[in-house]
């Protein structure tokens, strides 16, 4: 399998590389893929180019064609003006409509305040919905003050634990990892997540029974 990790951090070094590596070190801790990381930075003038010409430099060309072949995608982004940064939008609008489509993407994004915490929620995933990509339930922003804190590094494992089981999904005879299975919020009977263990089991109640309930008080 092949892991496509996309950082539009703008520096080198930077934190949205920072959050990029951490998040791919999460996700290869539950399965066994090839990483591969492009650095949008280094391809700006090739999609400047692409979007003059109509036709991807080599360099582009490559790395979108690995996003294509990518069995997940981790794409992390800077905060520029409450959204994502240009150059990240940029690369994405030159990615073939249907490169993404069923894809499992894990959404991060980093800011210098957690006024921009909801970036990946109002800006991001209306981006990737899209281009019809599977974006995990669990998005990954990381403000200056996070780093060090246990918070996030909870959310970058289980973000990481997220992307890895939609990479491969347990099989009836193959049950997912019990450490994968443990990062990841519970699910209930019907396979939504819930604060419920299931372990513990359930009693269901049918809604008739509630409302006569209700009724009789």
């Amino acid at each position: 399998m092949k892991l496509v990790v996309v950082s539009a951090g703008l520096s080198s070094p930077s934190s949205t590389r920072l959050l990029a590596d951490r998040l791919t070190a999460a996700t290869l801790a539950h399965v066994d893929a090839e990483p591969e990381v492009i650095e949008l930075r280094e391809l700006a003038t090739e999609i400047a180019q692409h979007f003059v010409t109509g036709f991807p430099p080599a360099r582009l060309a490559a790395a979108l064609d690995a996003v294509a072949g990518a069995d997940g995608l981790i794409a992390v982004t800077p905060v520029f003006a409450g959204s994502y940064s240009g150059l990240f939008k940029s690369f994405f609008d030159v990615i073939d409509k249907d490169a993404l489509t069923g894809k499992p993407v894990l959404l991060g994004a980093t800011g210098g305040t957690a006024r921009h915490s909801l970036v990946t929620e109002h800006a991001l995933r209306p981006l990737f919905a899209y281009l019809r990509a599977l974006t995990l339930p669990t998005a990954v922003y990381a403000a200056s003050e996070d780093w060090g804190e246990d918070g996030l590094a909870r959310r970058i494992t289980r973000a990481g634990a997220e992307l890895a089981r939609f990479m491969a999904p347990a099989t009836a005879d193959a049950p997912p990892d019990v450490d994968t299975a443990a990062a990841i919020a519970p699910r209930s009977l019907t396979g939504a997540i819930t604060s419920v263990d299931p372990a513990g089991g359930f009693e269901v109640v049918p809604f008739e029974q509630r409302l006569a309930a209700l009724r009789a008080r």
